[in-house]
């Protein structure tokens, strides 16, 4: 009989399991099934990873590019790929290095890199976009947004928001006007919309290679000819000043074989550059190290023939001023801490958007130059210009000059651009226009046809516009820069590749060796956007002075 009992017991123990196992499985089910539909609500109405496929958004988002460095100066930059010149279809990105068919420039140095060298071919930008987030609230200028494409609804695109409902668009001398007023970008947008036009940190290694820098043998993009300023023999990355104190002594940039000021973008092809306009909306900083308390350094930037200077002096005092017709003219000044000797501060000035801005050892300065187009003043000077200018003894080191954004309304064949100047554009309601960063080569609001189709049965917009229903959502974050490959030995990826063409596991393989799976992490960011607050900004009655 104890027998028997235990053998029951045993039974019941087992058929307990049975049913424990049972649940348990049940249980991982209904887990994993209540994980996919959160996931699929998730990517539904939340937050979706996309991937950058053009080069539209350069340099703020890339698509498929190649990841140079300039063999004169290292300066790091991209160039853009396109498949279809090479016979690949759209959004195809190669599984080795490809023969790289332009010629490519070095956004900072000039130097010419010929066409021809195989590279590899880095993916498109990787971001997350918040889903849904325009039903709770309105979208913002300067956003960047995903949207369905109005000439092909069936196809995301991916632009900076410039046009609000009910807003006219008009893009003069490059910047963007709201209903006749300058659109002035906020600061952490602005960031990531200046773009290089020289870095003295960069000096080529072999300067006196014949015709390489835009033509020409490499020289150093500063005036030295009737100039105190000369370029350090032990550094020359660091620029040297010894004159007296009441003496002022100016160095401009430019050579024949420095950048100019003219739109080119090194993410696109070097034989657009000719036909691209000049930007006069421009931003120079470095460092300073006076050896005293006597003596001045600033920046002159000249726009539309008008010189606007920044500069501080050792005593302790930074001002802003204007000189146009040989007459200079205080706009502000204010009392600051005499900056320290024997130690590098930095110096940087903007003239953006129609204002001027001036920091100096954590000390800002601002002017508000007008609005409206015709605010400016006009001189009669050739513009732009960059220069430094300074007295008494110092040093000055990492020297870098930039440019805004500028948007075009050329270079798109016999098609005519819309909003540009001349040729204002009214969005009615629940309408909006967009641009990309890359405004040489962007497919935006400037260009689009007329649609002949529609989403979900709406009518189809007009031309030109977004409609509020073709919103996806807001860039949020770049969440997967274009990586870098496993350093494989070299032997393993030609033999792989010699044989992938007639063996598919050898394919599989070069693919899996070839893929780019070590994340950037250093090129992980946020993607800003937004309209930035009215500032009230101190102003004091400017001065007149001969």
């Amino acid at each position: 009989m104890a027998e028997s009992r235990s053998v029951r017991a045993d039974r019941k123990k087992a058929s307990a399991k049975k049913k424990d196992r049972a649940i348990e499985i049940a249980n991982t089910f209904e887990w994993l099934i209540t994980a996919f539909i959160l996931a699929f609500v998730f990517r539904a109405f939340v937050m979706e990873a996309f991937r950058i496929p053009t080069g539209s958004m350069a340099d703020t988002l890339k698509g498929a590019h190649f990841p140079l460095r300039c063999p004169q100066c290292g300066y790091r930059y991209d160039h853009g790929f396109v498949p279809q010149s090479y016979g690949m279809p759209d959004d195809t990105i190669p599984p080795g290095p490809v023969p790289m068919r332009q010629q490519t420039r070095c956004p900072t140095c000039g130097y010419y890199t010929p066409a021809g060298e195989r590279m590899p071919v880095a993916n498109g930008d990787r971001i997350l976009v918040l889903k849904c987030i325009y039903q709770f609230m309105e979208p913002k200028r300067w956003d960047v947004i995903v949207f369905k494409n109005p000439t092909n609804p069936s196809e995301n695109y991916i632009k900076r928001l410039i046009g609000l409902p009910g807003e006219t668009i008009e893009i003069i001398d490059g910047d963007v006007y709201i209903n006749g007023l300058i659109a002035r970008k906020p600061p952490t947008v602005q960031k990531e919309l200046w773009m290089p036009v020289y870095d003295h940190n960069f000096q080529p290694v072999n300067p006196h290679e014949r015709a390489g820098f835009n033509g020409h043998r490499w020289q150093p993009p500063f005036d030295l000819e009737d100039s105190a300023w000369r370029i350090s023999e032990e550094d020359p990355t660091r620029l040297l000043l010894d004159c007296p104190a009441d003496e002022m002594s100016v160095l401009r940039y430019g050579a024949p074989s420095a950048n100019g000021f003219v739109c080119a973008y090194a993410y696109n092809e070097t034989y657009s550059y000719a036909r691209m306009p000049v930007c006069s909306d421009l931003m120079m900083r470095f460092y300073v190290e006076p050896a005293s308390s006597e003596g001045r350094v600033g920046i002159t930037l000249s726009k539309q023939g008008v010189d606007y200077k920044a500069w501080v002096d050792f005593s302790g005092r930074m001002a802003l001023a204007k000189v146009n017709d040989d007459r200079e003219t205080i706009l502000i000044q204010k009392e600051v801490d005499a900056p320290p000797t024997a130690a590098f501060t930095l110096v940087k000035f903007a003239n953006v958007d129609h204002q001027l801005m001036f920091e100096f050892n954590g000390n800002e300065l601002f002017w508000d130059l007008g609005e409206s187009p015709d605010a400016l003043e006009q001189g009669q000077e050739p513009s732009p210009r960059a220069e430094i200018f300074g007295s008494g003894e110092l040093t000055v080191s990492h020297v870098a000059l930039f440019r805004d954004i500028h948007y075009t309304g050329d270079g798109q064949g016999s098609r005519v651009a819309r909003a540009i100047e001349g040729k204002p554009f009214e969005l009615h309601a629940d309408e909006f226009f967009v641009l990309g960063d890359n405004s040489p080569n962007s497919e935006d609001g400037r260009w689009w046809h007329e649609p002949k189709m529609a989403s979900k049965g709406w009518e189809p917009p007009r031309a030109g516009v977004v409609p509020r229903y073709y919103l996806v959502g807001r860039a949020l974050f770049v969440y997967w820069p274009s990586g870098f490959e496993f350093p494989w030995p070299q032997h393993v990826k030609t033999f792989l590749l010699g044989n992938s063409r007639q063996n598919m596991a050898m394919r599989l393989l070069h693919g899996l060796v070839a893929l780019r799976w070590i994340p950037n992490v250093g090129q992980m960011r946020f993607i800003y956007g937004g309209t930035p607050k009215k500032a009230t900004r101190p102003q004091q009655q400017a001065q007149s002075m001969p």
